[in-house]
């Protein structure tokens, strides 16, 4: 009867010490579990409203949910009275040994999420990046994927491309076509230049808006080169670029003009 009393009188005291913090962290990880919802819902539709990939939103939203509800049970299992110091640092020192070995790995899905959030490009831009021009397949969490104009793969790591400089042609509406056309000296520039503006009116993919824009740029050792440029629809760029190029030289010589090469004019002293 008497150990009987005494392991209801201990019973008692641990329902006295521990009660109360018991029902304490159960209230906290009740609220607790609400408030990561509502974080994760506001969370949601700021993804939502910017227009984030839908490849990336699912991922982020787990891993948040999964960091928020680790901090939540280490805070309700320190409120009980579980010494969680030691876990924390072992879980840690996990952590940074897991970071090491996967350095490389983590730098590209950091890369991956960093493209995914700002996109500086979007599948179906044609960028310069990492040394290779491409139109861009695919983005992933890792990789980005280009397909260059004579139709090759190139896989490049999300890292490097996150962190380097990249050339995006196809962020902007409207490019600039340069040209540089040669004549020999002793030609009508006057000509020349009047026969350019007319190729330009011509071609019905330069826009008037800007007025393309011709100029002596400079005389050179074998000819005298005039400075074109003109702007065009970016999807016309090239189209444009090799347009120009064929008329200016089948028209050259039928208006008179010459198309200078390289020489060198010797001169013997006898």
């Amino acid at each position: 009867m008497e150990k009987t009393q005494e392991i209801l009188i201990w019973l008692s005291g641990l329902a006295t010490q521990y009660g109360l913090k018991i029902i304490g962290a159960v209230v906290v990880l009740v609220v607790g579990l609400w408030v990561i919802k509502a974080i994760m819902k506001g969370i949601k539709r700021t993804m939502n409203k910017r227009n984030m990939d839908e490849s990336l939103k699912p991922f982020l939203l787990s891993m948040i949910s999964i960091l928020l509800k680790v901090m939540l049970v280490i805070s309700v299992l320190t409120m009980v009275g579980i010494q969680m110091t030691s876990f924390i640092a072992i879980l840690g020192a996990a952590g940074l040994a897991v970071g090491l070995a996967l350095s490389g790995t983590l730098q590209n899905f950091a890369g991956g999420v960093m493209i995914l959030i700002f996109k500086p490009f979007k599948v179906g831009d044609f960028i310069d990046a990492q040394g290779y021009l491409g139109t861009v397949t695919e983005i992933q969490i890792f990789i980005t994927i280009l397909l260059t104009p004579d139709n090759k793969t190139i896989i490049i790591p999300n890292g490097p491309l996150s962190t380097g400089s990249l050339t995006n042609f196809s962020s902007q509406e409207n490019r600039r076509v340069d040209w540089n056309f040669g004549i020999a000296y002793g030609d009508d520039y006057d000509k020349a230049k009047s026969l350019i503006l007319d190729l330009l009116k011509t071609e019905e993919k330069v826009l008037k808006d800007p007025a393309p824009f011709v100029a002596l740029g400079e005389m050179a050792d074998s000819s005298v080169n005039i400075t074109v440029r003109a702007w065009v629809n970016a999807a016309d760029y090239w189209t444009v670029f090799f347009s120009m190029n064929e008329k200016f030289y089948k028209q050259a010589d039928k208006n008179g003009l010459s198309i200078p090469f390289p020489q060198l004019d010797v001169h013997l002293d006898k």
